[in-house]
């Protein structure tokens, strides 16, 4: 039995591979086909763009995917949304589609928008916002390049952005937050009632959020004599308490605990100073709460 995974192809393409990398699925895409391999023959993939990802779950072509909130709205898709995963593009955060116009706009708030023209991808919710705050206005679909259609074809524009620097390079401003997204694993309704697809899909959740939870964090282990170890703990901190180990040696303990990366090279001069001793960093691919 297989478990027909979408995978969003596009700008979410690379870092969802990545993070499927750091959960532990091998991932190996060719430039020709859009059904990629996978080392778990317990997964069927396909390449989706995100924007149609839910319909094709909701329709059961798909038994599963990823997406944005953005899209299961803007389709309307009745699907089982079974975990959210806060990444990006670039980072591991939220998203946000925004209404922005040109800085020399007079336009303040979405009330000034009544009978302008609003070009988006995202053209049900705009329209839906707009209805929101009383407002008519043409919402015209963006097939892309959004940000260079204000002034002469546009006067607004809602727009994805996770850090607003491409609406800064064009010379907007942003206005409001037309709505919050994060990318999401969905599944199709019925294939969620199907006992082992729904244990699958758990067991790729579990794995995909440690895998998140992992992200800029590190793994530290170190040894210390009994008569030290509470100056090491004073220095360490744990993700939760670290774990305590006896040595071979009379009166030595391992330490080993988990902590962002960027306090690591902070506190390590620290635990030497606190008499640790054999102290390795390692990178962490995902933590199992």
């Amino acid at each position: 039995m297989k478990l027909k995974l979408g995978i969003p192809k596009g700008s979410l393409e690379s870092a969802t591979i990545d993070l499927f990398r750091r959960a532990g699925f091998n991932i190996n895409v060719s430039l020709r086909s859009y059904f990629p391999t996978v080392d778990d023959e317990e997964l069927e993939l396909m390449l989706i763009r995100a924007q149609e990802m839910s319909r094709y779950v909701e329709d059961a072509i798909l038994d599963a995917g990823l997406t944005g909130r953005d899209w299961i709205l803007e389709n309307g898709s009745e699907v089982v949304e079974v975990a959210d995963l806060v990444y990006a593009k670039q980072s591991f955060g939220k998203v946000r589609w925004v209404l922005a116009v040109p800085e020399s706009s007079p336009i303040q708030g979405p009330r000034d928008l009544q009978g302008k023209i609003v070009a988006t991808e995202l053209v049900r919710t705009t329209e839906r916002y707009l209805e929101s705050h009383g407002v008519k206005a043409k919402v015209e679909f963006s097939w892309g390049a959004t940000e260079v259609k204000p002034p002469v074809l546009a006067d607004a524009i809602v727009e994805v952005t996770e850090t607003g620097s491409s609406l800064r390079a064009n010379k907007l401003r942003i206005v409001d937050t037309v709505l919050e997204s994060n990318t999401k694993l969905i599944a199709n309704c019925q294939a969620w009632q199907e006992e082992w697809k729904r244990r699958k899909l758990e067991s790729v959740r579990m794995l995909l959020e440690g895998a998140i939870l992992a992200y800029g964090k590190v793994g530290l282990m170190l040894n210390v004599h009994r008569d030290n170890l509470l100056a090491v703990l004073e220095v360490l901190p744990a993700l939760r308490r670290p774990t305590i180990s006896p040595l071979s040696e009379e009166g030595w303990v391992a330490v080993n605990t988990i902590l962002d990366e960027k306090v690591a090279r902070d506190i390590i001069p620290r635990l030497k100073q606190a008499q640790a001793q054999g102290i390795v960093e390692y990178p962490l691919n995902k933590i199992i709460m």
